[in-house]
């Protein structure tokens, strides 16, 4: 079986989430303990949850963050501050609990674990992470397609493959988080293809860019969206001319989550790049995902007006990693225990308000 079969396999077993979980949820929230709708857009999560679970009594307790890193060949244009290297030396950095994800999804209980799709380098030989590299980065999309169909759908099937090992192993709430220098880029491209927005309107600093960096950045990316005829692809193609190793793992988790009918939490910029493709894909993923926070980045609004989803956080954040996913993850918790825990009036043997 072709890896493009085998996405196509994980998108027809994703169906939409039940309402009526949703109905039981709210007629609960409503009656326990406290005034109604008092605890907000927290009962919103809640109810969304439930929907999601199948039940008025969801659980969230066992939290993970899959971490995908790869590089990305338009680095050669230019369009990146920090050198490719320090993907790979970030990959060791995640792998030695150095990094601000680690101590973020520490915070929250979450694991992080840490996958390698398309490092640039060989680092077959280090430990603390997990080897399933597809290719050595990607190609230039300013002179053609990052990746093949079929590369494509290997990374997509990586993330397919850690989503479902995880939710095997019980976990019942997953993120998505990231690191590839220059893959802003890539999210950026993905952006303008998917929302239709102009490059100008969508590109942001990153990293840090300067303005020079910024420039050459918006004319790279209007060269690939030229280059590889993206008005002309379906989803998948778009994904392969312009995304991501890494993206393309993320889209794999988005995916599976939906499948197996699991809350998938995105993270920033990168992550919801990932998030709007798995919904170019399938549309009906997007009833499982939950958005974290709204990036700094530019492209991450249009993106969430894309999906007409809206962001639990937001704390001008945009390092990526998952970070703002973890974070949101500990409000879901929040959120879950008080939907399951709390006691109704009637259980507690309190007066209902006049």
């Amino acid at each position: 079986m072709s890896f493009e079969s085998a996405v196509n396999e994980v998108v027809s077993a994703i169906e939409p989430t039940d309402p009526a979980a949703e109905t039981a949820a709210w007629e609960r929230l409503d009656n326990l303990t406290k005034p109604p709708r008092s605890l907000g857009r927290l009962e919103e999560i809640a109810a969304k949850v439930a929907r999601v679970q199948g039940t008025d009594h969801p659980d969230v307790a066992k939290k993970v963050i899959l971490l995908m890193a790869g590089d990305h060949g338009v680095v050669a244009e230019g369009v990146a501050m920090f050198p490719q290297d320090v993907t790979w030396q970030m990959v060791a950095n995640f792998a030695a609990k150095g990094a601000a994800i680690n101590q973020i999804a520490a915070s929250v209980g979450a694991e992080v674990r840490v996958h390698d799709v398309g490092v640039a380098k060989d680092i077959s030989d280090m430990g603390g992470f997990e080897h399933v590299k597809v290719a050595m980065g990607t190609a230039n999309m300013a002179k053609g397609p990052a990746m093949t169909r079929e590369e494509c759908a290997a990374a997509i099937m990586v993330g397919v493959d850690a989503a479902r090992k995880a939710i095997a192993e019980g976990c019942t709430l997953v993120g998505i988080g990231e690191m590839g220098i220059g893959n802003t880029t890539a999210a950026s491209a993905l952006t303008a293809a998917f929302a239709g927005a102009s490059v100008e309107d969508i590109v942001g600093p990153g990293a840090g860019a300067t303005d020079e960096i910024l420039a050459r950045k918006i004319a790279v990316i209007k060269t690939a969206l030229e280059v590889n005829g993206v008005s002309g692809l379906d989803a998948l193609g778009v994904l392969a001319a312009v995304g991501g190793l890494e993206i393309a793992a993320m889209v794999g988790v988005v995916l599976a989550c939906a499948a197996a009918s699991v809350c998938v939490v995105s993270d920033g910029v990168i992550s919801g790049s990932a998030a709007l493709a798995a919904v170019r894909i399938c549309p009906t993923a997007a009833d499982y995902v939950f958005p974290s926070h709204r990036s700094a980045e530019p492209a991450h609004t249009v993106q969430l007006a894309a999906l007409a989803m809206a962001p639990v956080l937001e704390l001008d954040m945009r390092l990526g990693e998952g970070t703002g996913a973890a974070l949101t993850m500990g409000i879901m918790d929040a959120a879950v225990r008080m939907i399951s825990g709390m006691v109704t009036f009637a259980e507690a043997g309190v007066s209902v308000p006049e």
